[in-house]
């Protein structure tokens, strides 16, 4: 399952990172990782762009990168 799947007010746990290098160092950069939870705070009125919360910081991210994040659902 893809980060952008995730309905609005659900979690995950980050499975893998994929993309281009820069954009891999730059997801890596803002502590998306292997491992990391994922909180889907909101979607913008266009379902463009996402807000995230990861380790404690809110992070706004577009739906076209969040694509390039496989994760597994948290029960």
């Amino acid at each position: 399952m893809q980060l952008s799947d995730i309905k609005e007010g659900g979690s995950a746990i980050i499975d893998h990172v994929g993309g281009s290098a820069a954009l891999r160092r730059r997801i890596h950069e803002m502590g998306i990782i292997k491992g990391s939870q994922i909180y889907v705070e909101k979607y913008a009125p266009l379902r463009d762009p996402i807000e995230l919360i990861v380790k404690g910081y809110h992070i706004s991210m577009r739906v076209e990168e969040a694509q390039q994040i496989s994760v597994k659902t948290v029960d």
